[in-house]
């Protein structure tokens, strides 16, 4: 048995978020998930969710929407 079975988990560190802009699918179409969510965060913040965003643009409306409604920070 080896003893290198800690290698399972990666330190966070490793795991940090990339940029929407270096995401290989970033041009992809929007997600279901992303435009349920969105469309809440925009009605909360008196806003309209653009239509054609792609994974990445969706990810910063995302963002942009959370610090104007205070949704999603701990």
């Amino acid at each position: 048995m080896s003893e290198n079975t800690q290698n399972d988990t990666t330190p966070v560190e490793q795991n940090a978020e990339k940029d929407p802009s270096d995401w290989v699918t970033g041009d992809e179409p929007i997600t279901g998930a992303q435009r349920s969510y969105l469309e809440t965060l925009a009605q909360e913040a008196g806003e309209t969710v653009p239509d054609g965003l792609t994974k990445a643009e969706a990810s910063r409306k995302i963002d942009e929407f959370q610090n104007e409604t205070g949704r999603g920070q701990s």
